[in-house]
């Protein structure tokens, strides 16, 4: 048996940038400029991901044994 049911419509992907059905030669975007639009985020670093900086636990600031 299908999980699916009669008569159902599959669900239409959405551009990423506007929510406007996507276009399939832009894809997954809906036009040149929502994927220009994508481009100027990343490349501005708005999709960067956080980081959390951790304190340093003491090692990293310990003195380098002399080389003899």
């Amino acid at each position: 048996m299908s999980s699916k049911q009669p008569g159902a419509t599959r669900a239409v992907p959405r551009c990423p940038v506007c929510g406007r059905p996507r276009e399939e030669r832009f894809r997954p975007f809906c036009s040149a400029r929502c994927r220009d639009v994508d481009l100027a985020r990343w490349l501005d670093g708005r999709y960067a991901i956080p980081v959390v900086e951790s304190e340093p636990d003491g090692d990293d600031m310990l003195p380098e044994p002399d080389e003899r």
